[in-house]
């Protein structure tokens, strides 16, 4: 049974030192009790606390992690099936699929297109995460071919997919000083997959045609000394592969069942169905995938599932801000009008990109909010005329304009009144409810 925040506490040195990265011994105690960390944190619990914390204090989906050249893919430490719940806390890692059977400029280009590939969405750059090598040539030399030839292109982690041991091995001592996601034990190999996990201290995916198999290679697994492990359930069709990932999930969060406690890998590019792998893969992003494996590189596929993740993963609690300022926007000049707006990420991309896009030069005033739109912040208290003003004043705005006009977002034009109060010297004016219109506003009416 799971130890309260307090009962955890008492078993904790209680010193306070802080090297857990938390104030108290207490804070600690309370995110060990929420499995947000691993026990290994604090340096001095003791032997005998160990063993009664182990069991309580380990999060019910292990952290795995996999590695290369300054990037780092995790995926796990996961507490609640619903993200309104709390929130999730890592985002899984999405893949591109090469196969070692493939031309080695055909397999270069995909990795290099892939690799370059970056949208930016709300001030963030949004990538891919790395690659899965996957061997259908049958022979040591062909696999570690490609595998070179993905490193020639890009230093980002890699999946090395395949269900020999010596096909694997002669990928992996490609790889110098990286960790990769090793792909392929079942009950066939186990053992000697499991050797390599350990010589090369890397994570380990596994597979079986149902879940009973797989807790019990996992179980096996364990008892060996492998610890970092990956799932992969099959399911390779949209109904299957929903209903595994969601018994896997609810299994390990609601009964703790530590035998399926572990990240799940899908492979969207496998699904039953023709055409659906865009599809399959949205529906893994959602339920629940750690990881990610698409065959298809596109920016059409890639676009979408890259904002989708941003969006499932961003915690509810803590929105995408953008810094509180002044922003010039096409240049503006002193005579130009100031438009507002809080710093809901959001928000605020809204409104620039539609003036930027317009051509038409503004100065963007962006109060902090707290990271709420207008009209919520506006509800909550957080964004009125003495806020407003406020902005005005510490961003010394005033002194960038010769002709003070501030144009309130419609939504609060409730405000214009009590803003006039605070501003006396400013023209305030009352803009368009919605971004969109700001274009035409501006044109016509300022």
């Amino acid at each position: 049974m799971a130890l309260s925040g307090i009962q955890i506490y008492k078993l904790l040195p209680q010193t306070n030192c802080k090297e857990c990265g938390f104030p108290t011994c207490l804070a600690f105690a309370m995110k060990l009790a929420a499995k947000q960390v691993e026990l290994t944190a604090c340096p001095y619990v003791s032997e005998s606390s160990k063993a009664q914390l182990a069991e309580s204090a380990a999060p019910p989906i292990r952290l795995v992690t996999f590695k290369a050249n300054g990037h780092e893919v995790k995926a796990g430490n996961e507490v609640v099936l619903f993200r309104h719940d709390k929130t999730f806390y890592n985002k899984p890692g999405l893949f591109i699929r090469v196969y070692d059977d493939m031309p080695l400029d055909e397999l270069k280009a995909k990795v290099k297109a892939a690799d370059a590939y970056a949208v930016n969405y709300v001030g963030m750059d949004l990538t891919l995460d790395g690659f899965c090598v996957a061997s259908r040539a049958g022979n040591p030399q062909a696999f570690a071919g490609a595998v070179a030839a993905v490193r020639s292109v890009s230093t980002r982690p890699l999946i090395l997919a395949s269900r020999d041991p010596g096909i694997m091995t002669a990928g992996l001592d490609v790889l110098k000083d990286e960790i990769p996601l090793i792909y392929g034990a079942d009950a066939t190999n186990l053992d000697a997959f499991a050797g390599l996990a350990k010589q090369y201290k890397a994570p380990l995916a596994v597979l079986a045609p149902d879940l009973d198999g797989l807790a019990d290679l996992t179980e096996k697994l364990k008892a060996s000394g492998v610890e970092d492990l990956v799932l992969d359930p099959g399911g390779r069709d949209l109904g299957s592969g929903l209903a595994l990932e969601t018994k896997i999930r609810r299994l390990a969060i609601k009964k703790n069942f530590r035998a399926l406690g572990f990240p799940v890998i899908a492979f969207p590019g496998d699904a039953a169905e023709p055409g659906l792998e865009a599809v399959a893969a949205t529906q893994a992003l959602s339920k629940y995938a750690g990881f990610i494996v698409l065959d298809t590189f596109s920016p059409a596929m890639a676009y979408p599932l890259l904002v989708l993740r941003q969006n499932i993963y961003t915690d509810p609690q803590k929105p995408i801000q953008v810094q509180p300022g002044i922003y010039e926007i096409n240049g503006p000049k002193p005579t130009d009008p100031v438009l507002v707006t809080t710093n809901f990420s959001i928000t605020y991309f809204s409104v620039a990109n539609e003036v930027e896009g317009s051509g038409l030069p503004a100065w963007l005033l962006v109060t902090d909010a707290e990271g709420m739109s207008v009209l919520t912040a506006w509800a909550a208290g957080k964004f009125d005329a003495e806020r407003i003003a406020k902005a005005v004043k510490a961003f010394n705005i005033a002194e960038k304009v010769s002709r003070k006009r501030i144009v309130l977002p419609g939504h609060v034009a409730v405000l214009s009144g009590e803003l006039e109060a605070e501003l006396p010297d400013w023209e305030i004016r009352v803009g368009p409810r919605e971004a969109v219109d700001l274009p035409g506003f501006m044109k016509n009416a300022l």
